[in-house]
């Protein structure tokens, strides 16, 4: 497939691409793909605190029940390199549209059959394990997602420009948490709690049906990008792009792994952890939880293009570094605010997302920046998914455990231990590897 794509006219596929990828048709389909994929993933991170621990793991006393249902959660991070190398290998072969395609339809199915799914009443150990592959196919999926769809918004970026358009993709995360929050909370006002356990938790895995045909439309709608056109012509692409990548950016890797540690510990901390510790511990309300997510969700999205904004005029990479700080500040102002009632939760949220955005808003853009057109795909994906298995696979997990065990102390150490980590890291990065 890749040698009849080489066969290409370059001058036609060049214009081709200038004509049709226009700034608004790039922008709307890296936004409206990384909002589904990430909408199915968030859906699935709100039943596993809502009602995945009493369907699938009912045999369980209530915090067993949660740390296990929140380990199959974690699943999908271990799946996403994999899906990284996957398709990050067919994204710098084939081409980023292709591959985006794939990603979604992976993603989208999974997500489907989840919503299928008999509970442990019906089928015994075989619903969670069940569960578990499905959570991976999930993982999967958004593996070769997120690298795809950067690289999109990126790869068509007027000079100078690459910040802002990188902001773009990663405005998906905070309106996929809006969507699968706001869908929870519509069911709780039309159905009692019981209805939800019952069946309504799976609407909305069977609904995404209807989003997964949006984004395809969408991505269907787009023509190669031109960076990616541009190795094709100058036969740059290499065979084996994972193999390339550990052989000459071993350094890129390393340091973008870390670099993206402190953004992965802040967001599950500020959302999956915080949804289950506001319900199980704290004992508010679903819905006044999930209200406090959907608050959390606005400010990350408000804090997206606003730091796109100010990289431009400031440096990415010293945005990055600020944010980082504000971050490990932030972490010792955890215990207090965490410890505190509905209001005092609300403003963790509120600030939490906020920094959130400021430092996912930009990570796209710095993780892709290390690596040749040749291997970007495969380089930013694993790069992105590596981190996502140190800084969020766990992080529920770790920060329920380290509350339940020591105390919301600990959970702020966490926290300022992963801002240092990342803030070494991104020290130790040239100007032109974040």
């Amino acid at each position: 497939m890749s040698d009849a794509i080489s066969k290409v006219s370059p001058t036609s596929a060049s214009s081709n691409n200038a004509q049709l990828n226009s700034p608004a048709r790039v922008l709307i389909a890296s936004v409206v793909g990384t909002t589904i994929e990430f909408f199915d993933f968030y859906v699935y991170a709100t039943a596993a605190v809502l009602v995945f621990p009493t369907l699938f793991f009912p045999n369980s006393d209530p915090t067993t029940a949660l740390l296990a249902s929140f380990a199959t959660f974690s699943i999908a991070f271990f799946a996403r390199p994999l899906g990284a190398v996957v398709f990050g290998h067919f994204g710098d072969r084939v081409g980023r549209k292709t591959t985006l395609v794939a990603a979604l339809l992976t993603m989208g199915i999974s997500t489907v059959i989840i919503g299928l799914l008999p509970s442990y009443e019906t089928i015994g150990v075989l619903a969670p394990l069940l569960l578990a592959i499905c959570r991976f196919g999930q993982g999967f999926g958004l593996g070769g997602e997120w690298g795809g769809a950067v690289l999109l918004a990126t790869e068509n970026a007027p000079e100078g420009k690459r910040s802002w358009y990188g902001m773009f993709p990663q405005l998906g995360a905070p309106l996929g948490l809006f969507l699968s929050s706001g869908i929870f909370w519509l069911l709780l006002q039309f159905m009692p709690q019981e209805q939800l356990l019952a069946w309504g938790w799976r609407v909305p895995f069977i609904a995404s049906i209807v989003l997964i045909v949006i984004g395809l439309w969408v991505r269907l709608s787009i023509t190669e990008t031109p960076a990616f056109q541009k190795a094709i012509d100058k036969q740059e692409r290499v065979a084996v792009p994972v193999a390339e990548l550990f052989r000459k950016h071993k350094r890129s890797l390393f340091l973008g792994t870390f670099v993206a540690l402190a953004t992965f510990v802040l967001f599950y901390i500020g959302s999956a952890y915080l949804l289950s510790y506001n319900v199980k511990v704290l004992k508010i309300p679903f819905l006044d939880a999930l209200e406090i997510q959907i608050v959390g969700s606005i400010s990350f999205g408000i804090f997206i293009p606003i730091v796109g904004k100010l990289a431009e005029r400031f440096g990415r990479r010293e945005m990055l570094i600020l944010t980082t700080v504000l971050i490990g500040l932030f972490s010792f102002l955890l215990p207090g605010l965490m410890s505190g009632g509905e209001g005092s939760i609300l403003v963790f949220a509120i600030v939490a997302m906020a920094l959130m955005g400021m430092t996912y808003g930009l990570i796209g853009t710095a993780l892709a920046a290390p690596f040749p057109t040749a291997v970007r795909y495969t380089g930013s994906s694993i790069t992105f998914n590596l981190a996502g298995i140190f800084g969020a696979s766990l992080a529920p997990y770790i920060a329920t455990w380290l509350q339940a065990n020591y105390g919301m102390l600990y959970v702020g150490f966490y926290l300022g231990l992963s801002a240092v980590i990342t803030l070494i890291c991104i020290l130790a990065s040239g100007r032109d590897e974040v």
